[in-house]
């Protein structure tokens, strides 16, 4: 992999946040936020549609900037600047959900308040260096790049689970309970994101952008506004961003969910966390063999080709009675999530106009993070419904095949001319 150097700090971006990713809003918050609830008095189920609500809540507020955000990121030297902003977001809340009391019958709300402004800042961090991805590749290195990125994260997030087992295994080193181990893995992800982050944070150059004006946020609505008008120039854009919407929201849930899905099974904590420490590891290598693949066929048939493995997930879920078959689904996720992300990802980044590329990454977290209000929300309901997460995670395949039905009758990407 012959990448420079700043290609080289856009990708660690990802193994930066990926801390975060892994240990807040994967593996250990969502353990940690359940123990908490129970010890508070809510039941299991009512923690676990909690949870999905949580996630959905958390991301509506920046669904809803997302495109205004990313035209104010166009303008000159303007990109950087709103990536600082939000990353210092995520990591100072994340430092304060380590500090927070587990104790109490309110502790788990005032969790739950500080996770969603935590998840904001985490969230529309990702809209910025989403579209620093422009800047820093071309489209013939787009694939590539966007797919290092992910697979680079993904070792991020091992590592720095790595150090939490390690805590975890020890007994806080000797000096921390329970709950200390975890509080100490919220400080470990915002002093790791900062570390790995921070050249980028320094150093990020915005190649494309727009004219200034003397008064960015009326002039942003109004681009925000005109590109909405004439959505018809951009059709491609537009309805890959349908079937993106749909896949990505299973993607996505079945991610913010696994470890309660876990917990519902009986499956031990220390158990979940080996898994979740498995699927990074698969993850990593699949991201760049999917980059592999798109580079030998196309982008096109290596997403439909990930798009078909979540459906195989979702109908593989109706299995799930033991730790032998949660750890199977883990290993499917892991040979398909890097995959789908990076190459959404790149695909959607070669179909925009690059001097506008934060103002369309705006469009794209927006779809992304509505589908991600809709999926928990559905897993809650099915699992409230029939008393079953199995059949929460089962209803996914809805989102899935909706998403491939619509990508499937896109016309493939050399036919059309952004």
């Amino acid at each position: 992999m012959k990448f420079n150097k700043q290609q080289w700090e856009w990708i660690f971006y990802d193994w930066a946040n990926s801390g975060y990713a892994m240990l807040v809003t994967t593996a250990v918050f969502p353990i940690y936020f359940k123990v908490v609830a129970l010890q508070g008095g809510i039941s299991s189920a009512d923690s676990t549609a909690y949870w999905g609500y949580a996630n959905s809540f958390s991301t509506l507020i920046i669904a809803l900037l997302a495109p205004l955000l990313g035209a104010l990121a166009d303008y000159p030297h303007a990109k950087r600047r709103w990536l600082n902003i939000f990353t210092w977001l995520g990591i100072v809340t994340a430092m304060i959900l380590g500090s927070l009391p587990a104790n109490g019958t309110l502790a788990w709300l005032w969790l739950i308040i500080v996770y969603v402004i935590s998840n904001m800042g985490y969230s529309g961090s990702n809209l910025f260096y989403d579209s620093f991805l422009t800047d820093v590749a071309d489209d013939e290195q787009m694939d590539e790049v966007s797919s290092a990125g992910f697979g680079f994260g993904y070792l991020g997030g091992v590592l720095s689970f790595a150090v939490f087992l390690v805590a975890e295994l020890t007994n806080g080193f000797g000096i921390l309970d329970g709950n200390g181990v975890a509080r100490f893995s919220f400080w470990l992800s915002a002093g790791w994101w900062l570390l790995f982050a921070w050249p980028l944070m320094k150093n990020g150059q915005q190649r494309y952008g727009v004219p200034d004006t003397e008064n960015r946020i009326a002039n942003s609505w109004q681009r925000v506004l005109q590109t909405l008008r004439h959505i018809n120039h951009y059709r491609q854009a537009f309805w890959f961003l349908v079937a993106y919407f749909f896949f990505i929201d299973g993607v996505d849930t079945i991610v913010t969910m696994a470890t309660v899905i876990g917990e519902d099974l009986g499956i031990k904590t220390t158990t979940l966390m080996i898994v979740m420490l498995v699927v990074q590891l698969i993850a990593a290598p699949f991201s760049m063999l999917y980059a592999w693949l798109a580079k030998k066929t196309s982008t096109r048939r290596a997403l439909l080709l990930s798009i078909i493995v979540y459906m195989l997930i979702c109908l593989y879920a109706l299995k799930l009675k033991s730790a032998a078959d949660f750890w199977v689904l883990a290993i499917l996720v892991g040979t398909s999530q890097g995959g789908i992300q990076a190459l959404s990802r790149s695909y959607f980044g070669r179909l925009i106009p690059k001097s506008d590329s934060s103002e369309f990454f705006g469009f794209y977290n927006i779809l992304g993070k509505f589908s991600a209000i809709l999926g928990p929300v559905l897993v809650g309901l099915a699992t409230q419904w029939t008393g079953n997460s199995r059949w929460g995670i089962f209803s996914l395949v809805i989102l899935f095949v909706i998403g491939l039905v619509i990508f499937l009758i896109l016309p493939r990407l050399n036919d059309v001319k952004p």
